[in-house]
């Protein structure tokens, strides 16, 4: 906790934007840091509410009220330690998390939560600048081989706790720079590519080899590596699109979201030239999907200066506040505007797409649209109906679809393993017991996107921290990793 009366002596504050004018010229972080003394005030809010629901609401359990005491206090370095003790990777979380802790926060209940993830993200950025963090290298080798398939956080997680116990970690991934979709899913203004950069250096120290452009299932055979290490980790992403097939799927200008995303980063990157961009320069946008990945369809789009940009969510708008008594601490479903959003996009609810018009020559030129609405039925589950005679047009040269992912792509290595799927297409594995996140195979384990589904990165994290600690166990008999 911090100061017991702190929360009635001080008024939340958090970081703000740089004006909307400046940051959609660029592909910049544009988030602008509270001060050291903003920062100890507010962590001064840190009431002592007796149960920390905060820690009920981070999947990697992190120490929250320890931390805001000692940034509170003034003792930056041990806060960092208290933070890495649970996150190795909190500059991400502390960027791009939705912050499900702040909705937990017993404060949360009169809306003014402590600033949990600002300050989560300046004892991270603090403890790089003030040189606090550093490779931590085994004192003793295993002589363990581990090969951890997918680079995004999961594996990230997985192959540094890993390498930190001793073991020798190869982390693959199928494309050019390691990161999974930190590096080319979610664009440079939301999260800078050189602190991706900085972890691997730091990972690098340790032990860890990256594999790049090794596209394990295409580029070598996913059995090879039963063969060559003592046990592999699987922590792809859940990169299999849901997909819209209604007529005019096919035309030019109508794109998965994240294959749009991914052209423009990495060209922000300099992975490649002009020639990959997909540009909205000029261009009349419909981003199909009210979410993340949706949203970032909308600053891509503003950052190239299109000529509209609208965001369709077939889902009615939710209420602009929640009901505290039935949702708190639970992640509450109510009415949120990203960044993105705020930089400019019409949005619109309770709409379903039925058709992509053809301009005569084989683009995109309209989305034929129809209201929806939701109603119970006897059994009381939703269900959708349209409204007769709501259809409408909306122009349009380019449509991102943006409605989510539906588990991980079969084709290559999960079936070249052969190793059993859930009811919902993602790899099978339990988190507790004896078995936790191990597979159908021996020595195949699997974490984050890849077992639970699309997710958070935060759930990433903690699966892939957790999944380490399964394997060192499986290979020692014993572990002193954390859960």
């Amino acid at each position: 906790m911090g100061k017991p009366t702190g929360f009635m002596e001080y008024e939340r504050k958090d970081r703000t934007y740089a004006p909307v004018s400046d940051r959609i010229t660029n592909f910049t972080e544009f988030v602008i840091p509270l001060s050291d003394d903003e920062l100890s005030t507010q962590g001064a809010r840190c009431m002592d509410c007796g149960i920390p629901f905060c820690h009920q609401g981070c999947p990697v359990n992190n120490q929250i009220p320890d931390w805001n005491d000692l940034v509170f206090h003034g003792d930056w370095h041990a806060a960092s330690d208290t933070l890495h003790s649970t996150n190795n990777f909190p500059e991400f979380t502390g960027r791009i998390c939705p912050a499900p802790c702040q909705e937990s926060c017993t404060l949360n209940l009169t809306d003014e939560p402590v600033s949990i993830k600002s300050i989560e993200c300046a004892i991270v950025d603090k403890a790089w600048e003030e040189g606090w963090i550093k490779p931590l290298i085994a004192e003793h080798r295993t002589g363990k081989h581990i090969a951890v398939v997918g680079s995004g956080p999961a594996g990230m997680a997985c192959a540094q706790q890993l390498a930190r116990v001793g073991h020798d970690v190869t982390l693959f991934e199928k494309e050019p720079r390691i990161g999974g979709l930190l590096r080319f899913g979610i664009p440079d203004f939301k999260l800078d590519k050189s602190i991706i950069d900085r972890r691997m250096s730091q990972m690098r120290a340790e032990g860890v080899v990256f594999k790049s452009r090794t596209h394990v299932g295409v580029d070598i055979k996913a059995t090879e590596l039963l063969d060559s290490f003592d046990a592999v980790a699987l922590t792809g992403g859940s990169e299999k699109p849901r997909d819209l097939p209604i007529p005019g799927r096919d035309l030019n200008g109508v794109y998965f979201a994240m294959d749009f995303l991914k052209a423009n980063t990495k060209h922000v990157q300099g992975v490649h030239g002009e020639e990959g961009v997909i540009s909205a320069k000029d261009k009349h946008v419909v981003v199909i999907g009210g979410g993340d990945t949706g949203s970032d369809c909308i600053g891509t789009s503003n950052r190239h200066g299109a000529a509209s940009v609208t965001q369709l969510e077939i889902l009615p708008q939710p209420p602009e506040k929640e009901d505290k008594g039935t949702v708190w601490p639970d992640w509450p479903n109510k009415m949120r505007t990203s960044s993105s959003q705020e930089e400019g996009c019409e949005r619109m609810f309770s709409v379903a797409s039925k058709e992509f018009f053809d301009d005569g020559e084989g683009n995109l030129k309209a989305v034929k649209c129809i209201k929806v609405e939701w109603n119970k039925d006897e059994n009381g589950n939703w269900q959708m109906s349209e409204v007769a005679g709501s259809e409408f047009e909306l122009q349009a040269d380019i449509a991102t679809l943006a409605m989510g992912f539906v588990h991980p792509v079969h084709e290559g290595m999960l079936e070249q393993l052969g190793v059993e799927l859930d009811g919902r297409g993602n790899v099978q594995g339990d988190t507790e017991g004896e078995k936790a996140y191990y597979t159908s195979m021996d020595k195949v384990f699997a974490a984050g996107d890849m077992r639970r589904g699309q997710s958070l990165v935060v759930w990433a994290i903690r699966e892939g921290r957790q999944c380490a600690r399964s394997i060192d166990e499986y290979l020692m008999g014993s572990t002193d990793l954390p859960r």
